[in-house]
């Protein structure tokens, strides 16, 4: 496996079928995390003959390590005047793309839309909150401010000590591991191919255009390449002459069992140092540090500490819950923390980089790529995200 995981949640109806390599498709799609598969079935909903390889099992990578936040007001930050814009489209492209994935896939993903609570714990937090409510309000997303009373009142088992909030209602949630088993199931029913346990090794290229992939189980070619392999987008040599800036940053997170005695949350919940993320098997979802590791996945006991202590300074009934799953996962993080799309070579795409964001951004990634391999176009909404920003001359002011 990609990360190191402890009874982590694999979703339901996961099939242990693999396709063979095939010899020709009108899209390769290197990695099977999330937006590969997302960018994939899209494509192959359209018609084109699309094959997926992933070096390892599909969602090895961020994809079933994530929480499955659509969080584009309590994710956003200073300096992200630019992602939101993306984060807000991508959101209300969530409800079609549910629709029609829970309907191609026979299987439901669990979108749930209670909303997010961000919380102050103490009078020391609530300025930072404040800021973050400006924020918010500035840059036109949804939020309301709530007393620590009515905060409470929303989620009762909160401790007396959350002196405030922010209800952000737009902000809802899926299940992660329910969601890469309804893209599976989605890709295969529109006749894309899906080839795990296969390593990319090389891009084959004619005349300057990529044209497909060298693998461990052969040969493929393709019209057009994408690049959806997470936190390995920068790493391999797969594209000697162009550096990718993407790093993996390592989270751990936990999986506990809600009960009766213990309590149940209905919301998403933020504290400064962990989210909690009820899920409708009666599974918090607690996450995630954020630690600058490499590719280490190794568990360690300060970072189940931290997740523990964070998750208990807000809700005490977490002292009942049976740990169900601890395990960790590799973010794709780019150098501004945001993606990159587009073409990069010709015949060679990028869906790279989400940072914390790939299940919000999932369907317009997956709508961005589609648009420009079917029709050369750019969606307007993404242009601004292409690999050139990162060029010495793009960050030059006149």
């Amino acid at each position: 496996m990609h990360a190191q995981a402890i009874g982590r949640r694999s979703g339901p109806t996961t099939s242990p079928e693999t396709d063979r390599l095939p010899e020709r498709a009108d899209v390769a799609v290197i990695g099977a995390g999330l937006i590969g598969l997302s960018v994939a079935w899209r494509l192959a909903r359209a018609g084109l003959a699309v094959a997926v390889v992933e070096r390892g099992r599909a969602g090895d990578g961020a994809s079933l390590a994530a929480t499955g936040m659509l969080a584009a007001a309590a994710e956003h930050e200073p300096g992200g005047e630019g992602l939101s814009p993306l984060c807000v489209e991508s959101q209300r492209l969530w409800h079609p793309f549910r629709d029609d994935l829970e309907a191609e896939s026979g299987l439901t993903v669990d979108y749930r839309r209670e909303g997010t609570l961000v919380i102050a714990l103490g009078r020391d937090e609530v300025e930072r909150l404040r800021f973050r409510h400006e924020l918010q309000r500035r840059d036109g997303l949804a939020a309301e401010w709530l007393s620590g009373p009515a905060v409470r009142a929303r989620e009762p088992g909160l401790r007396p000590t959350v002196t405030a909030g922010l209800f952000c209602p737009d902000d809802h949630q899926v299940d992660p591991a329910r969601v890469m088993a309804a893209l599976r199931q989605a890709l295969r029913a529109a006749g894309g191919r899906l080839v795990e346990e296969t390593t990319v090794t090389a891009l084959t290229r004619e005349g300057g255009r990529v044209t497909g992939i060298e693998t461990s189980a052969g040969a493929l070619r393709a019209g057009t390449t994408v690049l959806a392999s997470g936190a390995w987008a920068g790493e391999g040599g797969l594209i000697p002459d162009l550096a990718l800036p993407v790093r993996p940053l390592k989270g751990q997170s936990m999986a506990l069992q809600m009960t009766p005695r213990s309590g149940r949350l209905t919301h998403v919940v933020w504290t400064e140092q962990v989210h909690m993320a009820p899920k409708a098997d009666g599974t918090l979802i607690v996450g995630a540090t954020v630690e600058e590791t490499g590719f280490d996945p190794h568990l360690t006991a300060g970072g189940l500490y931290a997740l523990l202590e964070g998750a208990r300074r807000a809700l005490p009934g977490v002292e009942e819950m049976r740990v169900a799953g601890v395990w960790s996962g590799f973010r794709p993080t780019s150098d501004d923390d945001a993606p990159i799309l587009g073409e990069a070579l010709p015949g060679l795409v990028l869906a790279a980089g989400h940072h914390r964001n790939g299940y919000l951004l999932a369907p317009v990634t997956a709508e961005a790529v589609a648009t420009l391999i079917l029709r050369g176009e750019t969606l307007p909404v993404a242009a601004p995200f292409g690999l050139a920003r990162f060029t010495p001359s793009s960050r030059e002011t006149p």
